[in-house]
């Protein structure tokens, strides 16, 4: 099928990046991410153009956070863009004259772990993406499932606590409220302004304050067995991981695959999720147990997942 071409973007940059048939990048451009919908699509087609110098590109894979389309094409809605029914590819394939696919960018980033991460040699796996939010993707049978209407798989939003947490999303209880970077400073916070005594670490890398502590902050103190630090990922990790037997009731996959910032926490972050799956999942002790494992990608998934979904055929039946 040749090279193409993956865009990623993101909330300071857009990265664009060819990539061949194995998942292999052979070069990158990044731009800045401007402030307006329009000139994002301009800085996409730049990024593209930048990237695609010196080598013959037949595709562009673009992974978007949001509501894309089944047909890969329209941005129903993105949180942090304001793109409402966008037409995104349209408007990118006009620009840079070349074919272009639209993706949701957790679905391109699970797609990416399943074709060159840690999903190789899984046929039915799930993705979850834990990060500022929460996000994830759906393979089973090798074929990513994006629902009728292409906007499946949103578990960030799955309401775990009803009439809980305020969500940005606008409704309530949502997954990522509890399972989250975000999730994972307020519990910091909470029991730090608690028990101060039990975070002298954690509070020391900060301002001194509760108020001061930061995701990278929180890592850090874990690593050294801050009392704090560690029960506030054992909390995020008791909400993943119940959440994750869940989608085994739904899905039943060989494989949970955990990317997203805090994947790179490792078994730090890892173990206590597998210990709640195991605990919340029904007939657990009898049935068998999708193992949990981490992303392999890094912050590339994304980038390679849309560049190689622009290679797959039109998912429409």
């Amino acid at each position: 099928m040749g090279l193409t071409i993956g865009v990623d973007i993101g909330g300071t940059k857009i990265a664009a990046g060819v990539v061949d048939e194995d998942g292999n990048i052979l070069s990158t451009h990044k731009v800045p991410t401007p402030g307006t919908p329009d000139a994002i699509v301009d800085a996409i087609a730049s990024a593209v153009d930048g990237a695609r110098a010196g080598h013959e590109i037949v595709g562009v894979g673009i992974g978007a956070a949001g509501y894309v389309n089944r047909q890969r094409s329209t941005v129903y809605f993105a949180p942090n863009i304001d793109w409402r029914q966008e037409p995104l590819k349209e408007k990118v394939e006009q620009r840079t004259g070349l074919p272009v696919v639209v993706e949701n960018d957790a679905n391109a980033a699970a797609w990416g772990e399943y074709r060159f991460g840690a999903g190789k040699g899984h046929r039915n796996v799930i993705c979850i993406t834990l990060g500022t939010g929460l996000g994830g993707g759906i393979i089973i049978g090798n074929k990513l499932r994006r629902g009728h209407f292409g906007v499946a798989a949103e578990f960030g939003h799955i309401r775990m606590v009803p009439d809980g947490l305020l969500c940005g999303c606008g409704s309530q209880g949502c997954w990522e409220q509890y399972a989250s970077g975000r999730a994972l400073v307020r519990y910091a916070k909470q029991r730090a302004n608690a028990t101060p005594e039990n975070a002298e670490f954690l509070l020391g890398l900060g301002d001194g304050t509760p108020e001061g502590i930061e995701g990278k902050h929180i890592s850090m103190a874990a690593r050294q067995g801050d009392p704090v630090a560690v029960d506030s990922y054992r909390e995020l990790a008791r909400w993943a991981g119940a959440g994750l037997a869940d989608l085994a009731s739904l899905f039943d996959p060989s494989a949970f695959i955990v990317g997203g910032g805090l994947s790179d926490e490792g078994e730090l972050v890892l173990d206590p999720i597998r210990k709640s799956y195991k605990r919340w999942l029904v007939g657990g002790n009898w049935r068998p147990v999708a193992d949990v494992i981490a992303a392999q990608l890094g912050n590339k998934a994304g980038l390679v997942g849309a560049a190689d979904l622009a290679r797959q055929p039109d998912p429409i039946m």
